[in-house]
């Protein structure tokens, strides 16, 4: 939770060009997407591309500034 701020001001900075999903983990189809994604822990935070490729990760924290200048092409 004490992450949310930043990941709301993210979604906000990139609003159009960037989707925000957040996964539920207490939830049965949570917990299995979890899975497929190898998160292991929370907070887990993954950016894809927009061919559905993984091009950062993220566990435990999120770093703003790595995250900037992964979305940055």
């Amino acid at each position: 939770m004490a992450i949310r701020p930043v990941v709301d001001g993210i979604e906000r900075e990139w609003q159009g060009r960037l989707s925000v999903i957040r996964l539920d983990i207490q939830e049965a189809s949570g917990r299995t997407l979890s899975r497929e994604l190898g998160a292991m822990y929370t907070p887990t935070f993954i950016l894809f591309d927009g061919q559905g490729r993984e091009v950062f990760r993220s566990v435990g924290r999120l770093d703003p500034s790595e995250l900037r200048q992964a979305l940055l092409p």
